[in-house]
């Protein structure tokens, strides 16, 4: 969704505002909506447009471009009716906001750029998620560098790009009793192929199928993923870990493919209950490595072929992960000499 985020640096003085611009650029922010002139500091950005007293100057050389006020149907349908084919418009809210915004997306189809002025972060994900499409763009307000890293949050950041995926051959799956795992729903419906990275230390997370098969005896639950116990770490949407036993509902996870993809999705519900555990434990690069996790038919690691029960593991079988830097401080890399066993 960020690539669709457009700021509006809002600060009181030009400092201030090139402050905001460079806290968002950093976050991988490129679009701003500025007031021109900034007394000669130099603004670098792939830019959106400039903002003044006749509209919006968009940078694709449109412009300018009215903002429409639409505070009811009737100013909605004069909005509609006067954008012409291949135009732009621009909305600013002045009541409800996400109904009307759909009837907008709605009436949009491919006729022309839909552009929604926000309020705060908060309104980011109901704006770019209208009806599945959402506006083209959301211009967001920014009045602090700590704006920026709202609208980060709400834009769901960036997911881990080049994740280094690995093959491990599993040496050892041996029971070793009761103990507390952890189920997480998401509110997301996964792919089969999708699933968290989860292990017992940082420098390698094995992946986790989701339960989108079910088996003989359940039905497919596919926003469930059956993690592991609860010591183990889990990678988060912004490239972090954390104790599975420390998530909360809506936090943002990685879901993740074998095959490189990845998106952000969130937590919906957690299931911490006691059942039997396996120790798997499998090589890599010459180093064990291991995932404890609930001995059931629906619990899969993805393997080589395929999906692999963690009933039916075997020695000698190669299953899929992502190894990581092992030093972590709450969650977050860092670099530091560290052994885990």
């Amino acid at each position: 969704m960020r690539e669709r985020v457009v700021i509006a640096p809002e600060a009181p003085d030009d400092a201030a505002r090139f402050a905001i611009v460079e806290r968002a650029r950093r976050r991988g922010f490129r679009r701003f909506l500025v007031d021109r002139p900034w007394n000669g500091l130099v603004l670098p950005h792939e830019g959106f447009g400039e903002r003044g007293p006749d509209g919006v100057r968009l940078t694709s050389g449109a412009g300018p471009v009215p903002v429409q006020r639409v505070g009811d149907p009737a100013q909605l349908e004069r909005a509609l009716a006067a954008t012409p084919a291949g135009g732009t418009l621009v909305i600013e809210w002045t009541g409800d906001r996400v109904i009307p915004l759909e009837a907008a997306v709605a009436a949009r189809g491919r006729r022309f750029e839909l552009v929604s002025i926000a309020r705060s972060a908060r309104e980011i994900p109901a704006a770019l998620g209208a009806l599945e499409h959402g506006a083209d763009r959301v211009i967001v307000p920014a009045r602090s560098p700590e704006d920026v890293d709202a609208i980060d949050a709400a834009a769901g950041g960036a997911v881990p790009a080049g994740l280094a995926w690995s093959l491990a051959t599993v040496e050892a799956v041996d029971p070793v009793g009761p103990g507390d795992r952890v189920i997480v729903d998401t509110t997301s419906q996964l792919s089969p192929e999708e699933g968290l990275l989860v292990g017992s230390a940082a420098a390698f997370l094995f992946h986790i199928a989701s339960e989108a098969v079910g088996s003989a005896f359940s039905r497919p639950r596919p926003f469930r993923v059956n993690a592991g116990a609860v010591h183990s770490y889990v990678l988060l949407a912004d490239g972090s870990t954390r104790y599975l036993s420390e998530l909360l509902p809506g936090d943002g996870v990685l879901a993740a493919r074998p095959d490189g993809t990845a998106r952000a999705i969130r937590v919906g519900r957690l299931k911490l209950e006691r059942r039997p555990l396996v120790m798997v434990r499998a090589a890599v690069e010459g180093r064990a490595r291991t995932v404890f996790l609930q001995e059931a038919e629906t619990v899969r690691l993805s393997g080589e072929g395929g999906r692999l029960p963690a009933t039916a593991l075997v020695p000698g079988a190669k299953i899929w992960g992502v190894a990581l830097p092992a030093g972590r401080h709450l969650g977050v890399a860092v670099e530091e000499s560290v052994e885990e066993r």
